[in-house]
């Protein structure tokens, strides 16, 4: 992308404690401090350059490209344990091509899982957050 493009926003429902370990992700990496009202839900773009986009942006390409590794390490599981009304909006940039292809995928997950968009949204999200904390320690 060049700079003067800019990243489309799109959501996705996690639990509490994936959306923390998010959060926490984007303040090590970008400086976000709030990641909760970080993103403006109204906005439907963010320019290229912003540091919690071009963050949220990488993950999200990482997480579409290694896909099946996510896929395999998630704990389904626990991720239907989760409240139905305990799941957070994550909003998340990336380019339009890398969205497009992150909600097939989930959408695909879902239908092979049969269970809803947020439990795989959070077990895959879980699963890569962990191993990206993991790799940090070592």
């Amino acid at each position: 992308m060049t700079r003067d493009e800019r990243y489309k926003l799109f959501g996705v429902y996690v639990s509490a404690d994936v959306f923390d370990a998010l959060a926490a992700v984007l303040y090590a990496e970008a400086g976000v401090v709030d990641y909760d009202g970080y993103f403006d839900p109204s906005a439907s773009t963010v320019p290229v350059g912003d540091p919690g986009a071009d963050a949220t942006a990488e993950h999200v390409s990482t997480i579409v490209t290694e896909f099946a590794d996510w896929y395999d390490a998630a704990d389904f599981d626990a991720a239907r344990d989760v409240a139905p009304d305990a799941f957070v909006l994550a909003h998340l940039a990336a380019d339009p091509q890398t969205i497009a292809d992150a909600r097939e995928l989930f959408q695909a997950a879902a239908t092979i899982q049969d269970a809803d968009l947020r439990t795989v949204q959070t077990g895959i999200l879980s699963a890569y957050l962990s191993e990206s904390a993991a790799r940090e320690v070592q």
